[in-house]
């Protein structure tokens, strides 16, 4: 079943209601989450999309990328898509930022990126969504960026540099720090 979404203009009230793929035809404004989750030593829990992605097949992203449906809160849809992505229940996350950026062709977001640790037992991700998931140090993610950035989700690459604290950001900031 396709899914519904909010439009929100770009102070991010919502004006309207449509459906995911007109939504994306026209490039009206929508809402998405994004979730770094980390383990106890402090590496990111990282994804490689599944190959039959419709968006950057068997690129690398985040933990948890999600649209934000109709009616929902940002936090409550990082939650569901740590469910549905996953099988994660009951992680504790704090909001780290909120932006507005163009993901692609007609692609234009407010998007909330939160963070927070997780248990590797406890992960059981989506095989239809994801074709693996792997644990990464900062350090070898910043290496792995500056050897072969098309690797990378574009999206996540921003994510990472925001995250880094670096000002050369291709997204526009509106709420930054913890909570």
């Amino acid at each position: 079943m396709e899914e519904f979404l909010d439009i929100v203009n770009q102070q991010d009230i919502v004006i309207g209601k449509e459906f995911r793929t007109k939504v994306h035809e026209i490039g009206l404004w929508h809402r998405g989450v994004h979730v770094f989750l980390f383990n106890q030593q402090g590496e990111m829990l990282i994804q490689k999309r599944s190959a039959d992605r419709a968006s950057n097949p068997l690129k690398l992203d985040c933990s948890v990328s999600e649209h934000v449906q109709a009616g929902e809160s940002y936090l409550d849809a990082a939650i569901r898509g740590m469910k549905e992505e996953l099988g994660l229940e009951n992680i504790q996350i704090k909001k780290v930022a909120k932006f507005r950026m163009n993901y692609g062709v007609n692609d234009n977001e407010i998007s909330e990126l939160y963070e927070g640790i997780v248990e590797a037992t406890q992960v059981k991700f989506d095989t239809v969504e994801i074709d693996s998931i792997f644990y990464l140090s900062m350090n070898t993610l910043q290496k792995m960026l500056k050897e072969n950035e098309k690797e990378f989700c574009g999206w996540f690459i921003e994510l990472l540099k925001l995250y880094w604290g670096d000002n050369n950001v291709n997204m526009e900031i509106m709420t930054q720090g913890w909570g």
